[in-house]
């Protein structure tokens, strides 16, 4: 049977790419990654030709089978997201599950990370946190989740770890300062890209500072990680 690399990709600057998984997408039969064409340009920089298969969220359940057979084959291969690591809010979990379960060698080649990037930057507590991942769309789960990590705090001393879009940034915050009230906060967007930017405060500083960014017409935009103590 072949082994499954599980290869953490730069989240935004290339030079963060390691030479362990260099030298994994040099060696593996086939590359499954989110978007081909932005694996494609990685590659490329890399001066790496490899086959490339698409591997995200919507079609998990026709491609867990073709990579199993592919495995099963005797190929090695390497699952990529489009910046950061495997499985960390991204697709992979139902994959790995589905090795496991028929005995395939799994290996992690470890790098980037958006989540703890911005945890170790926000100047908060680093050694027990809690991540949320991305938050549900429907205003009524995200407040069971928030509801949730209220209870989970209380009496603890946690950070919480959250992704936010840029398009739901203000209302997250409003919500967040609403039911897990005014705490400290940190604010990342493009981390190690040339905009790179963390803002700390509380939720009602993020909140000020969001709108006297947009009367200034510079609004935060990318990729954010939101860090509440």
């Amino acid at each position: 049977m072949g082994t499954l690399y599980l290869v953490a990709t730069p989240i935004g600057n290339l030079g963060d790419i390691t030479l362990r998984a260099i030298e994994t997408l040099k060696m593996v039969d086939v590359v499954a990654c989110e978007d081909t064409r932005r694996t494609g340009l990685l590659l490329q920089h890399l001066s790496i030709k490899k086959p490339l298969l698409s591997y995200y969220e919507e079609n998990e359940d026709v491609r867990v089978p073709e990579i199993m057979n592919r495995l099963k084959s005797g190929q090695s291969i390497a699952l990529v997201t489009d910046g950061g690591t495997p499985c960390i809010s991204d697709p992979g979990f139902p994959l790995v599950r589905a090795a496991i379960a028929e005995g395939i060698s799994i290996t992690s080649i470890p790098g980037p990370s958006a989540l703890l990037s911005a945890l170790i930057l926000s100047g908060l507590p680093t050694h027990h946190f809690l991540f949320l991942g991305f938050l549900p769309q429907k205003h009524n789960k995200r407040h069971e989740v928030l509801t949730w990590a209220r209870l989970v705090l209380e009496g603890q001393k946690l950070s919480v770890v959250l992704y936010i879009p840029p398009h739901r940034l203000e209302t997250t915050l409003e919500e967040i300062k609403t039911i897990l009230g005014n705490r400290s906060a940190s604010l990342a967007r493009e981390l190690t890209k040339i905009h790179e930017e963390v803002i700390r405060g509380s939720i009602s500083d993020l909140q000020r500072i969001i709108v006297r960014r947009e009367k200034m017409h510079q609004p935060l935009k990318g990729e954010m990680v939101l860090v509440i103590s």
